[in-house]
């Protein structure tokens, strides 16, 4: 598909050292980078950090030092 996408002078002429340097015509350098940036954005999306649930018999009564949550992360 053909489209049209307005770049700054400077951004132009900086992918368009970029793409000589890899070896890569305009639009293969676009294409790597849109696909690139697509697969990044959906990676982010699927990662998440599980972090460890401490519980309490009594909720908001808990109060650790930072030492203790580290000996029980570890």
């Amino acid at each position: 598909m053909r489209t049209t996408v307005d770049l700054p002078d400077p951004l132009f002429r900086q992918m368009k050292a970029t793409a000589a340097l890899r070896g890569l015509s305009i639009k293969d350098f676009v294409s790597v980078a849109v696909e690139s940036e697509i697969a990044r954005e959906e990676s982010t999306e699927e990662y998440s950090v599980k972090l460890p649930l401490i519980r309490s018999k009594r909720p908001g009564t808990l109060h650790l030092t930072n030492s203790e949550i580290e000996d029980l992360l570890t």
